[in-house]
């Protein structure tokens, strides 16, 4: 599916995977596979990002996928983010939806809100939420209801 596809139907916290169809290069081919790799991949969306349009440029909407963090022992040294807008000529995937009971930590930014964290239970994403204190932070569960629209629309986790 195209980008704007998932811009409009996935919900913060699901699993995205893009490819641009190619296959996998043979890992002696170093700079070749890095070069796919930077084209095929998997994160989870954090942000879905609106058009901006200013004086001298407009960008399109785009949607923000984290790709993951790199740590030493429980401190995340650099957290990979990437950025895709909707003119992207990927092709995406949902590959799994946020399910009933889990609990997303969010943080305004802006007029946005972006995925800090996708907890189990609500206990653990209290828990997480004290540990990192995020002033602004909110916890907002996944509800029958979010899933029932999703069903309702015709939405699949595939």
């Amino acid at each position: 599916m195209p980008a704007h596809i998932v811009y409009d139907t996935a919900p913060l916290g699901a699993l995205i995977r893009y490819s641009d169809g190619t296959p996998r290069p043979p890992a002696r081919f170093a700079k070749k596979l890095a070069a796919w790799e930077r084209r095929n991949g998997l994160g989870r969306l954090v942000r879905k990002e609106p058009p901006r349009d200013r004086p001298a440029y407009c960008a399109p909407a785009s949607i923000i996928l984290n790709q993951g963090n790199f740590a030493s022992g429980s401190v995340i040294l650099v957290t990979v983010m990437r950025e895709h807008s909707l003119d992207s000529d990927l092709r995406y995937e949902i590959v799994e939806r946020p399910t009933i009971g889990m609990v997303r930590i969010l943080l305004p930014v802006g007029d946005n809100l972006e995925l800090l964290h996708l907890a189990d239970s609500r206990e653990s994403a209290e828990l997480w939420l004290a540990k990192h204190r995020h002033g602004q932070a909110r916890i907002e569960d996944v509800t029958a209801d979010e899933i029932g629209a999703d069903v309702v629309e015709g939405r699949s986790a595939a």
